[in-house]
């Protein structure tokens, strides 16, 4: 077992290959030093993939759609959630915020993160 800092694109292929192979069989079946190795390698990729490949959590609209698209709702579904169908097409098309019972509403009964719901976002006049 070699392990290094993965400080590079290079380092960070490496270490992906590595884990590649590793997990390429049963993982419950490999001997302790290559799991002990496995569970290293796969802490440092997740280091190095937070510092350089950030994810940027979506906007409050963009995560609504997003929860919309996973469970298959249409415009009219998120009526009872957020009140008139004029309201749900105001919220979605950016032209009116979203009020602290919406949030609530949207949190209960469709599960989304208050923290993608409160987030701040650009208006369309």
């Amino acid at each position: 077992m070699n392990i290094k800092p993965i400080r590079t694109k290079d380092d960070y292929k490496a270490a992906m290959a590595r884990i590649s192979e590793l997990t390429s069989g049963d993982p419950d079946a490999l001997p302790d030093i290559e799991f002990d190795e496995l569970e290293i390698l796969t802490t440092l990729a997740e280091a190095y993939e937070n510092v350089h490949y950030k994810i940027e959590a979506p906007d409050p609209v963009e995560a609504i759609k997003f929860r919309m698209e996973q469970l298959g709702l249409s415009d009219s579904d998120l009526t009872p959630i957020l009140g008139q169908r004029s309201r749900v097409t105001e919220i979605l098309k950016r032209k009116r915020r979203l009020s602290l019972s919406m949030i609530r509403n949207l949190n209960s009964k469709l599960n989304i993160p208050l923290e993608s719901l409160i987030g701040e976002y650009q208006l369309v006049k």
